[in-house]
């Protein structure tokens, strides 16, 4: 029996995890998948707009307009800001550096795959040069036959904001003979010495003087602050990568050296373990059973923590009738019971979809409670999409309140 077992292997679930692993707990990880890491930027937002679609500046200070319940609130800023700190000190350590390009707690605002202004608190070093605020000329690059990435659309919805950019494109065949490749295996490609040499001399050519160089994020897997230095030394510009349509390699990357520390701290992380049932003691879970090839497996733990996201996430299912429930526990959730409150009629509108602000309710401790407030188990909390409150796609807060909510595992500590 472990202290903790997280259930959720998405950026809360890690984070989770490795508070606790680091606060001396004894740590198991089950999760049904990967979680969202691999379909991110790869970036932190925390805050990028508010209720009414305007662009938020400086998030920290902008929490006291969410509604109370939103995750954010109940977390404080207090405790967010340091969950933010203990984020960027952990990526450091894992040698993909996180961080804000001022000091004064104002969002970036980076190129999106489409080209349009993309508000974010920390972005990993390969993406914080990218920076738009800096009025620095941007040289869009691409690979011709590449999926997914148009630097053409980029550079020019981006002269239609006001910003200097132009684009420009490499040849397939500067990095493979093949005609069909994804992003991750591009990624691999460039670390190759020779590769990268030919993409360095060809960026040369390609950049002018006072130019930064905004290439798709293939930039290396394994060493990419390696990749990256290499690029900005040869061609005296900086260089920086634009994310692209899924999957993501900066968000793979932070995955996969998340999981390394894990392991390297002694915490078991199991993919392809779908829980299907638990079973309690009066106000203590005791047990969580998932499903495996021969039959079910019982994982048995003094705490555990929920962090399995929302309805687009697969920790809160629904059907046809209206009715939507929480997978493992079936908690409480604030998801409206009539499913014609579940929308709003405008796909698009301005408000978001009510049904995208539904989730488990939770106590400032974030433990999940009952209607009266009182928790309906003692050693359980929930992070993450799972939580009810916020509309963290319309408001670009997906990662800060995984992040946030991911480092209330020291809360177990205090039982």
């Amino acid at each position: 029996m472990v202290d903790l077992l997280v259930i959720g292997a998405g950026l809360a679930g890690l984070t989770a995890a490795w508070h606790a692993a680091k606060a001396g707990l004894t740590v198991k990880v089950i999760a049904k998948g990967m979680g969202v890491t691999h379909w991110h930027a790869g970036t932190i937002d925390v805050l990028g707009y508010d209720s009414t679609g305007k662009g938020v500046a400086r998030p920290l200070d902008a929490l006291d307009d969410l509604p109370p319940e939103h995750p954010y609130r109940l977390l404080g800023q207090e405790r967010l800001s340091a969950g933010l700190t203990d984020f960027a000190s952990l990526t450091a350590e894992l040698g993909l550096p996180y961080s804000g390009a001022r000091t004064n707690g104002d969002n970036l605002w980076l190129p999106s795959p489409v080209g349009a202004a993309r508000p974010t608190f920390l972005a990993p070093a390969g993406q914080a040069a990218g920076d738009l605020s800096t009025g620095q000329p941007l040289l869009v690059v691409g690979v011709e036959g590449m999926r997914d990435f148009y630097p053409k659309l980029i550079a020019e919805n981006l002269a239609k904001q006001g910003h200097t950019a132009r684009h420009a494109f490499l040849p397939l065949s500067l990095f493979t003979p093949r005609h069909d490749v994804t992003t991750l295996q591009l990624a691999k490609l460039v670390e190759e010495p020779s590769r990268l040499t030919q993409l360095a001399e060809a960026l040369t050519r390609l950049v002018k003087s006072g130019e930064r160089i905004g290439l798709p994020a293939i930039l290396g897997f394994e060493d990419h602050p390696a990749v990256l230095a290499r690029l900005s030394e040869a061609t005296g510009a900086p260089v920086f990568e634009i994310p692209t349509l899924p999957p993501s390699v900066p968000g793979i990357r932070l995955h996969t050296r998340l999981r390394r520390k894990l392991e390297a701290m002694s915490v078991r992380v199991e993919i392809g373990m779908e829980a299907i049932s638990f079973g309690a003691e009066g106000e203590r879970i005791s047990w969580v059973e998932t499903e495996t090839s021969s039959r079910p497996l019982k994982h048995r733990a003094a705490n555990f923590l929920l962090a399995t996201g929302g309805i687009l996430g697969g920790g809160i299912n629904s059907d046809h009738t209206g009715r939507a429930w929480e997978v493992i526990f079936d908690l409480p959730l604030t998801i409206p019971p009539d499913r014609s409150g579940w929308f709003r009629p405008h796909f698009l509108d301005g408000g978001g979809q009510p049904v995208f602000r539904g989730g488990v309710p939770v106590n400032e401790n974030f433990q999940p409670i009952h209607p009266d407030g009182a928790p309906v188990y003692a050693n359980l909390w929930a992070a993450g999409g799972t939580l009810a409150g916020a509309d963290p796609i319309r408001e670009r807060s997906v990662e800060g309140i995984a992040v946030g909510t991911g480092r209330i595992a020291y809360s177990v500590l205090r039982r």
